[in-house]
């Protein structure tokens, strides 16, 4: 690979030059062990570690098909898919793997007794299959994490909608935590250039799938003036969340564990913060058998009194079962609650009478179809929506980083270097980082 990163560095090299690199046999990717799934048989979910089912294997280039791509890896970031591969929760990923593979011939390569995983990535393209017009050898782009064949009509309104739609280095394999990864062409989008490699990396999931959830008219389709609950504000998705928020003339109401995080979102711009751990909400009995309605009123009224008396427009709903119901329950008549995740449980409880005799909607919100995805990463290019990157691992430690995420010992987005030596390098825009420079550090460290 070492050929491939002096390319990258230089700043000659064409895109014929590209174009004539020799490929590698394999390359360094990070995978879980299909023989392995069952080793954290009997353990709960936090004691299951990252670190003992990922591994940095050698793994074989793929065979490359039509409409796809190639990509030197230059940085990567880690998500809670990412975590759930590694920890075989709430079921294997090798599922997803063998059920594509009986697609086609071509979807045959993704089964294989190895998942290489990661859903983000930033660096530059090596080789493009047939059918690929829009993107040649050279070109410097980061991915977003859909992927879709787009042969039914359900998915050309949507593509979240095609029926074969997925989540790549998820429900596809060859994931970007790796020094190649293989997508398709319509995942790639231009690097935004005044970012480095592990800054640009880092958006990609959390951001696409914020500005949906939150901005987009298959989500929230929030406007000026709202008033927008937003839990774990300043976290992956949150920061993002914030961030539209703020951009988009509304009024967030951030919540937050602690005082540090209440302190970062205040940096971001935002005034109206709820810190969890002063406010001491039991949202649930001990057992977590129960909601105690009670909390939801104390919720209301402490949201009220940030916002001048008003209720809530918009509920960023990504916890799931621990806040789902004290969410439905603050939403003003006929707003609404868009939800993802679940960090905190898929089996959500709330009292439907707040909700039907109320109007209020309930939206699921998965990811961002391609669209919504490049008119994120357009506004991370224009320098108004920012990476949230606090810290940065070497693709050798990212068991270590995914153990970070699981056991939410991190801020913001943990990225990972993949090709790329250092941290620091990529910028091309010196003047547009300079302008932002506060903003693209504001989690750094943290």
């Amino acid at each position: 690979m070492q050929h491939i990163l002096d390319a990258i560095l230089a700043d000659e090299t064409s895109s014929a030059d590209f174009a004539n690199l020799e490929l590698p046999e394999s390359y360094r990717a990070v995978t879980v062990h299909k023989d392995e799934v069952d080793m954290f048989e009997g353990m709960t979910a936090k004691e299951k570690d990252p670190r003992k089912s990922l591994h940095l294997d050698d793994v074989p280039l793929p065979e490359l098909g039509p409409g796809e791509a190639f990509v030197a890896v230059m940085a990567s970031a880690i998500n809670y898919n990412t975590v759930w591969t590694s920890i075989f929760e709430p079921v294997s990923t090798f599922g997803f793997l063998e059920r594509y593979g009986r697609e086609s011939e071509l979807a045959k390569r993704h089964d294989l007794p190895y998942h290489i995983v990661g859903s983000d990535l930033s660096g530059v393209v090596l080789k493009t299959g047939p059918g690929v017009n829009k993107w040649k050898p050279g070109d410097r782009v980061v991915a977003h994490c859909l992927s879709v064949e787009l042969e039914a009509p359900d998915g050309h309104n949507d593509a979240m909608m095609d029926p074969s739609q997925r989540i790549w280095g998820f429900e596809t394999n060859f994931g970007g935590l790796a020094d190649v990864a293989m997508v398709k062409a319509n995942q790639l989008m231009p690097k935004p250039e005044h970012l480095t490699w592990e800054e640009a990396a880092s958006p990609g999931l959390v951001n696409c799938t914020a500005y949906r959830q939150l901005v987009s008219a298959n989500g929230g389709n929030m406007k000026q003036g709202d008033n927008v609950l937003i839990w774990g504000a300043s976290g992956g998705l949150g920061g993002f969340a914030t961030q539209y928020a703020l951009n988009g003339g509304a009024n967030p109401v951030c919540v937050v564990s602690n005082e540090e995080k209440a302190q970062i979102v205040r940096n971001m711009g935002a005034d109206k913060v709820i810190n969890r751990s002063e406010m001491d909400f039991k949202f649930w009995n001990d057992e977590g058998t129960q909601q105690n309605p009670k909390e939801w009123l104390r919720l209301g009224k402490a949201i009220r009194e940030l916002t001048g008396g008003e209720d809530i427009d918009i509920v960023f709903e990504h916890p799931g079962r621990e806040t789902f119901g004290a969410s439905v329950f603050v939403t003003r008549k006929g707003g609404t609650i868009t939800t993802c995740a679940s960090t905190s449980g898929y089996m959500h409880e709330y009292d439907n009478r707040y909700l039907w005799m109320n109007l209020k909607r309930i939206i699921s919100s998965h990811f961002a179809n391609y669209r919504e995805s490049w008119e994120a990463n357009r506004l991370i290019a224009q320098g108004k929506i920012h990476p949230t990157l606090s810290r940065v691992y070497s693709l050798d430690d990212v068991g270590q980083a995914a153990l970070d995420v699981h056991h939410n010992l991190h801020q913001g987005k943990v990225g990972v270097l993949a090709l790329a030596p250092e941290e620091g390098l990529g910028v091309l825009n010196h003047e547009l980082r300079e302008q932002h420079l506060d903003k693209i550090n504001l989690f750094r460290g943290i």
